[in-house]
Formats: structure tokens, sequence, C-alpha cells
């Protein structure tokens, strides 16, 4: 597997992307208790592709995962402390966790089946996973402006059915979870109502999908997001949204559960 100077084992260089990632992309709390909930009565919970720490239960004996150095230097003090390795090659015993977890990872990994069939070895319960549904990430507004971008993003996630097929022996399964007005995670759908913070650089830095269009077309995708604002186009089309309390897109909670 190729890694980056930084060990990101992805596609995405979190060296350059990751600096303020922390800033942008902070725990949903209803995310999280949605997390939580999957989980169980797990104590010992493995993360994978943890990042920054976000959605870490603090009630549990956690072991986090992470390739990027520069993503495991956020880590706050108050977590463990992540190990240096990939989903495809787990450095741990069979069954050695009551319950696996990743968010916004799989779709980065380079070997997902691999880094699947890693998950359940090491797990005795449930793995949940937090990804998006690539059948309707090209759904959200932003593809209009920046139809590059999204269909990047919709390229890169896996498949629903991938992600269960790669689970054959577990009971899978799916619910969306509704986006809150206020949601502090800045993946692009939390800015549902609030289109004029994708004009902020730094928030689309933490939105990976933008790293892999060139600069002319990110140029070209942001102008035309604020031409659509400043205008009125875009309140003309989608000002709906403003008053919304939540937002169903594409992301989703995955649960699979080992057959009794």
């Amino acid at each position: 597997m190729t890694r980056t100077t930084d060990g990101s084992a992805g596609d995405a260089d979190y060296a350059h992307i990751g600096q303020d990632y922390r800033k942008y992309r902070r725990p949903e709390p209803s995310f999280a208790r949605a997390i939580a909930k999957a989980l169980g009565d797990a104590r010992t919970v493995l993360n994978v592709g943890a990042g920054a720490g976000s959605y870490e239960p603090t009630d549990r004996e956690v072991t986090a995962v992470e390739p990027s150095a520069s993503m495991r230097a956020q880590r706050p003090e108050s977590l463990a402390t992540a190990i240096d390795a990939t989903a495809e090659d787990l450095p741990f015993a069979d069954d050695a966790f009551d319950a696996a977890m990743t968010t916004f990872s799989v779709h980065q990994w380079a070997d997902l089946e691999r880094g699947l069939a890693e998950l359940r070895r090491v797990t005795r319960g449930p793995i949940v996973i937090l990804t998006c549904d690539p059948d309707r990430v090209e759904d959200f507004w932003l593809a209009e402006y920046a139809p590059e971008v999204m269909a990047t993003e919709a390229r890169r996630y896996p498949a629903l059915t991938r992600i269960a097929a790669a689970l054959p022996d577990d009971t899978v399964s799916t619910s969306r979870l509704p986006i809150p007005f206020t949601c502090v995670d800045g993946f692009s759908e939390a800015y549902y109502a609030r289109p004029e913070r994708l004009l902020d650089p730094g928030a689309r830095r933490a939105n990976s999908a933008w790293s892999f269009v060139d600069e002319v077309t990110s140029r070209r995708s942001v102008s035309a997001l604020r031409s659509a604002l400043e205008s009125g186009e875009w309140d003309r089309a989608h000002g709906s949204l403003r008053t919304r309390p939540t937002y169903e897109g594409s992301l989703v909670l995955l649960t699979a559960d080992p057959a009794a």
C-alpha cells in the first residue's frame, strides 16, 4: 500500500489538508449519540481511521488506529495516543475487542474488503460505520456549483451493498442520519442551510474531495457559488433550506452484527 510522507494510507494527503481539521470537523452530538447506541454495551472499542478523535466515546476503553502523523498530532491529550497502522493490517489478536467503529474513513481505505475482514477478525461484536451513500452524494445542491468535486466524492465512497457484501456472515442494518441545522462536523452537507460557509478555504480544505480537483476547477466552483449567493440565485432555488431544522442527505450509519 502506498503511504504519503505524512503516513496517510488513503487517497488524501492529510499533511496538506488536515492542518485545521479539528477546527472545522468537530464531533456532531447527534451523530455521537447514534454511534454510542449502535456500539451497545461494548466496553472495549477499536476506532480505525480515528483521525483527531472525533466520535470516540470517553466512557469506554478505546484503542485508536490512525496512519496519518498530522492527524495523530491533532488528537487532544485527553484521548489515548493513536497507533500508527492501517485498516488492512491491524496489529491485534483475533476477537480482541467488543466492538469496532470507523467514521468518514472507509472511502479512503486502499482495500475495503481486506480492511473490513480485518475489523471482523479482531472484533467480537458490532462494527459501526459512519459513511455516505454514493448514490445520494450528487443529489446535494453543491453539485450544481462544484460538479467535479461532488462527482469525485461520489466515486470515492463505496456502495453500501459492497460494504455489506464484505461482511457476509453479519447481519447488516443501515439507517440514514438526519443532519441538524447547526451541525458542527463540517462535511459538505453540514452546510446545507449555510452555503456561505463553503466560501471559506479552510472549510473546503476539511472536505478532502476538494483536494482532488485542480486549482482552476476549484476557483471556478467557488466563483459559481459566490455569484449564486450574491445574485440571490441560490436563495431562489434553495432558500427554504435556511429554515429547515434537519436535512436527510447521503449520511448513513451502518451496523454489522455477527450472526448468532
